[in-house]
């Protein structure tokens, strides 16, 4: 849980930022998509703009989450050591 709010919140409050620098130099109704002009109110295109920004840096939070694992977490087994099988490689960690 707490890892997932290292990712979320951060990568929310960049969004954001992300947003109000885009949006205050495009307008969002001279955007295209696919060579057509989006067909989206300003609100709606604010919208998805903004969840894309977030999926972005929540992204980029999560890949930096994964590479600041320790060697231990990557190596080690995740279940108990009860519920192990006997060939586990692991068996008696």
């Amino acid at each position: 849980m707490q890892r997932l709010i290292w990712i979320l919140w951060p990568s929310f409050v960049v969004a954001g930022i992300a947003e109000a620098v885009f949006f205050t130099l495009i307008d969002p109704q001279e955007l295209y998509l696919f060579g057509e002009p989006v067909a989206f109110s300003r609100i709606a295109t604010y919208s998805i703009g903004f969840f894309a920004f977030w999926a972005l840096c929540a992204a980029s939070s999560t890949f930096t989450c994964f590479i600041q694992r320790s060697s231990r977490e990557i190596n080690s087994c995740p279940l108990p050591k009860r519920e192990r099988p006997a060939d586990c490689p692991k068996f008696d960690e």
